[in-house]
């Protein structure tokens, strides 16, 4: 009989400022709880069996927000993907680093840590973790038909299928489950197109406060919906 552990678990990372705010401290001060918390994430996925995880970790409109919050972040982006190539649980687990979105929105420095860590862990298969940077589910499809349009010649309307443009996304899988710690109930623009038929869980936690016991509730609960896709 197979598990009913979700393959793929997506999260978006909510609530690191109203976390920073609630101990009196700078709201962007909360991201490096939020980065914290990460590592710890990936360690109980790989335990509990989980295979692949996606995070919202920046989106599109991100960008917005003021100078010194996205100058404290790059540089907390541009120091963790570089630390990566140096951690050796990386490594020793076999673990795939990707980053998806419109990585061109990033200065230089960034979009290079990224590409050498991205480069370096391209053959391991054990676990696969996707970084959704200067990411927005919209863009993404705008995007998968740009490349569409451009790659193929004379395209004829029949030949456009959900699996051409599956194949022209950033991200080709699909989560089985969405998770937003945070007490919002949206979606944010967040893998638009490959959550069509994913779980959604609803946390009123903020992403700092997410624990191991979090998680666990969150799969139990995954395991007790049933997945008809339509049927």
């Amino acid at each position: 009989m197979p598990s009913k552990v979700p393959k793929h678990i997506a999260i978006i990372l909510d609530g690191n400022r109203r976390y920073a705010k609630k101990l009196g401290m700078q709201p962007w001060k909360g991201h490096e709880f939020g980065v914290k918390k990460l590592e710890e994430l990936l360690e109980w996925c790989r335990e509990l069996g989980v295979k692949e995880v996606t995070l919202y970790s920046f989106s599109t409109e991100n960008f917005k927000r003021t100078k010194q919050e996205k100058n404290f972040l790059f540089d907390i982006f541009k120091n963790e993907f570089n630390n990566m190539k140096y951690k050796g649980s990386i490594f020793k687990n076999r673990i795939r680093v990707n980053v998806i979105g419109r990585l061109d929105m990033f200065p230089k420095d960034i979009r290079k840590s990224m590409k050498e860590i991205m480069y370096k862990t391209r053959n391991h298969n054990n676990f696969i973790v996707n970084f959704a940077m200067a990411y927005g589910g919209r863009q993404e499809i705008v995007d998968a038909f740009k490349k569409i349009i451009k790659e193929t010649k004379n395209l004829k309307p029949s030949q456009i299928d959900e699996e051409l443009i599956t194949e022209n996304l950033y991200l080709k899988s699909e989560p089985d489950m969405v998770i937003r710690p945070g007490g919002e109930t949206r979606t944010s623009n967040f893998l638009t197109w490959q959550s069509v038929y994913s779980e959604f869980v609803f946390l009123d936690k903020l992403w700092p406060e997410f624990t191991k016991k979090d998680l666990i509730k969150c799969i139990e609960e995954f395991k007790r919906r049933e997945r008809r896709f339509g049927e």
